[in-house]
């Protein structure tokens, strides 16, 4: 499937350990949130169609960091600090889960969080935790179902259904599709939301 050629733009940008760290506070910034092992990274190189733009690595160091990347001088896609990591210490958890909810919470250029669910283990209590809070802050959210290669269509539909009904029953802003990074499936489905809330949606792919 093809790729917005305007994606294909993204550079790594820079890290942040703590919330004032991160970059000026302007232009338009969409993150990406997910529990460890749900397919952030992947699905961000996917939709860049840059392998090794987002490190894959499942070392907790690196995923305690918010790295961002820009596809422009106004806008950004940021790869947020794995949740739902269990071979790390409390406290250390507790830390990034503060830098996430701070970045969430305050920072005025988001204007939407994608948010990675595994297609076979979706709606864990982190990943519901992550959807009453948007709506709380009054943030949009748009779930992929990711890997979804892993199932069947029927097994897939299944689970996209499911989730589907349990946004709806939910107070929030919520959209939600099936993607393999794998299978490149669903690529344009996630740009169009990507263009809308980095205001591209008037813009044709270059």
């Amino acid at each position: 499937m093809k790729t917005d050629n305007f994606y294909r733009q993204a550079r790594f940008l820079t890290s942040a350990a703590k919330f004032n760290q991160c970059p000026p506070d302007e232009g338009y910034e969409v993150a990406f949130a997910g529990r460890s092992n749900a397919g952030k990274s992947s699905a961000i190189n996917t939709l860049c169609d840059h392998k090794g733009l987002a490190k894959t690595s499942k070392t907790p160091g690196r995923t305690q960091l918010i790295n961002f990347f820009e596809l422009d001088a106004q806008r950004r896609l940021v790869d947020l600090p794995g949740y739902g990591y269990a071979k790390v210490s409390v406290s250390i958890k507790k830390d990034w889960q503060g830098n996430l909810a701070t970045y969430l919470e305050k920072r005025q250029c988001l204007r939407g969080l994608i948010l990675m669910m595994d297609v076979r283990h979706p709606l864990k209590d982190f990943d519901i935790q992550m959807l009453e809070w948007a709506a709380h802050i009054g943030l949009p959210v748009h779930v992929l179902l990711t890997k979804a290669d892993k199932l069947k269509k029927g097994p897939a539909s299944a689970s996209y259904h499911k989730v589907k009904g349990a946004l709806q029953a939910m107070q929030g802003t919520f959209s939600i599709q099936l993607f393999s990074s794998l299978k490149r499936r669903g690529i344009s489905e996630a740009h169009q939301v990507l263009n809308q809330w980095l205001e591209r949606e008037n813009q044709s792919n270059n």
